[in-house]
């Protein structure tokens, strides 16, 4: 097994600053731009914000990248924390290896805003770009990570329901896909994870949820949900990470239900550690995978 490199060791250290936070309350507790400092700037991308179905949203456009081509980015923090900016040159990374432009958008957060707040905010983004934008569904992939990898996957089920064109493929980092936090890795990577652990999970689905909410609703738990008809998706996961198991039986959940998956796990790694990319190599080496397994998807 390949050891980690120093420059991953970031994303662990970002982890478990949080898990110190939160268990001593008169820490210093890390500020929300602080995820976005893991992330190097990408260069020769720009960045422009606008709206997008009614909520702030913002183009990573990278020099020379395909007008048709969009990667709609929703991003992670548990539903209760992110934005555009702390996640805008993660998805900048991503634009410019795949030669298209990103949108990304804040979706309201809990716990002001409960599901299925998150799952109607993205769907209606996704029908923004389609119908005001004259984007075709086959030129559009979902990717996102953590929760807003869950939400790549649910935004798609809402749009089927409301009779929406699919999206070509979707991309998911680490994704969340069970609120339940079920896993076998919750166990097994307990002490390999810097931050999360099956308390943390229940809590943050707990917040997002509401008194009363149902952890199994396919609409919150992927892994609960019909996945036919589905495009294509890519899931990459780190091998340490306590939502390891959320990746492998997502993989094995929409192979089942004829979808065509690509599974890979990176050993050693945090959940999300593609935050570190244009500064760790296996971040940047994630972002190649995903742009050289997207490019023919989407005609690139």
């Amino acid at each position: 097994m390949a050891t980690p490199s120093k420059q991953s060791e970031a994303v662990k250290r970002h982890w478990a600053a949080i898990r110190a936070a939160s268990e001593r309350p008169d820490a210093e507790q890390p500020d929300d731009e602080s995820w976005g400092n893991l992330t190097a700037e990408p260069r020769g991308v720009d960045y422009i914000e606008t709206e997008a179905g009614g909520l702030p949203a913002m183009w990573a456009v990278p020099k020379r990248a395909a007008e048709d081509r969009v990667l709609l980015c929703m991003h992670g923090g548990g539903f209760i924390s992110g934005s555009i900016y702390t996640h805008r040159k993660l998805f900048g990374h991503l634009a410019k290896a795949t030669g298209a432009r990103a949108l990304i958008f804040d979706y309201r957060l809990a716990p002001h805003h409960l599901h299925p707040t998150q799952v109607d905010d993205a769907t209606a983004v996704y029908r923004w770009l389609l119908h005001d934008r004259g984007i075709g569904a086959d030129h559009v992939v979902f990717t996102g990570d953590s929760c807003g990898g869950g939400l790549s996957i649910t935004a798609q089920l809402r749009a089927r329901e409301q009779g929406l064109p699919l999206p070509a493929a979707a991309m998911l980092f680490s994704p969340w896909v069970d609120m339940r936090a079920t896993g076998e890795s919750y166990k097994t990577n307990r002490d390999r994870d810097a931050f999360f652990s099956a308390e943390v999970v229940r809590e943050l689905a707990g917040t997002f949820l509401g008194e009363g909410g149902d952890p199994s609703d396919p609409l919150v738990s992927p892994l609960c949900a019909d996945l036919s008809g589905l495009g294509p998706v890519y899931i990459q996961a780190g091998g340490d990470e306590v939502l390891l198991d959320d990746a492998l039986r997502l993989a094995e959940h929409a192979r089942r239900a004829g979808v065509d998956v690509r599974l890979d796990v990176f050993p050693g790694m945090q959940h999300t550690f593609q935050m570190a990319a244009g500064r760790a190599p296996e971040a940047d080496e994630a972002i190649r995978r995903m742009a050289h397994w997207v490019c023919p998807r989407i005609g690139l």
